[in-house]
């Protein structure tokens, strides 16, 4: 099943996404190594609620434009999440962020208070978290001779990494891997990878907003795997101790792709966190 259904043209370029379902808006923003279907078996759950839920591949990501010249670092995802909000004519929205896409709903919440009804961080980057060292010794040593790598070292690697990413026996494999190397067959892909993806893994954008998150003011709630090998649960702890009233949910069993070892968790948690009444301005 396809995920994603639609095309955007947002200040000047394109993003593939999927808007269904009715009321206020929701949406999910994904991580890295990764795509909006990491979201696949949580937002039909979300629209069948009755809210309406907006998904999309961040720009080099997935189905979206891969731009030669176009700044994909996270605080321009950042800019671009707000044009494509004016684009859609939504002007408030409840937020779900994973990893990377969580430090673009950190700096959204904070730019743009008054357009955040609420913000749930799922295992989410945050303040030195990020990348790991393997991420970090490509980028600072290595990052050419990765971008050209054969297609077959470049699948081992992010299978090896890939792997990291759930705690469930034998779940990242087959169709589920596949979905996940699908956007990088190809040179364009691979070389994308590295140019808009690993090249921009890079704390400065949490951590200079890191004395910041106090002053966020909409619900916040923290959902994270208890067994994330990227990013343990003890940011999630500081976290919820950073942002004021922030309620820390820890899922049992899963691990980074918490939506993977999990998916009818998570569905629950959103739509709870969802019914969380939010105060009047």
């Amino acid at each position: 099943m396809t995920f994603l259904t639609d095309n955007l043209l947002v200040d000047g370029v394109r993003l593939a996404y999927r808007d269904r379902g009715a009321g206020d808006p929701v949406v999910l923003l994904h991580g890295t190594p990764s795509h909006s279907g990491e979201w696949r078996d949580v937002a039909p759950r979300i629209e069948a609620a009755g809210h309406r839920t907006l998904a999309y591949d961040l720009l080099g990501y997935g189905l979206s434009e891969r731009p030669a010249h176009r700044d994909t670092s996270v605080a321009a995802q950042t800019e671009l999440l707000g044009s494509l909000l004016d684009e859609m004519g939504l002007d408030k929205v409840d937020l779900v962020a994973h990893d990377i896409g969580g430090a673009v709903g950190q700096r959204f919440a904070l730019a743009r208070p008054e357009r955040v009804r609420r913000l749930m961080l799922v295992d989410t980057v945050s303040y030195d978290s990020w990348p790991s060292a393997t991420w970090r010794r490509i980028i600072d040593e290595r990052m050419d001779e990765y971008a050209g790598l054969s297609q077959e070292e470049f699948e081992a690697l992010l299978t090896r990494q890939l792997a990291m990413t759930v705690e469930t026996e034998g779940l990242m494999a087959g169709e589920v891997l596949d979905a996940y190397l699908a956007p990088h067959r190809s040179a364009l892909g691979r070389a994308s990878f590295f140019e808009h993806q690993v090249r921009h893994y890079d704390a400065t954008y949490t951590e200079e907003i890191a004395d910041r998150l106090g002053e966020l003011t909409m619900p916040v709630r923290i959902l994270w795997g208890e067994h994330d090998r990227w990013q343990p649960v003890g940011y999630a702890e500081r976290l919820s101790r950073d942002i004021p009233r922030a309620e820390l949910v820890v899922v049992p069993g899963a691990g980074h792709f918490v939506m993977e070892d999990a998916p009818q968790r998570v569905a629950r948690e959103i739509l709870d966190f969802l019914a969380v009444p939010v105060r009047q301005a």
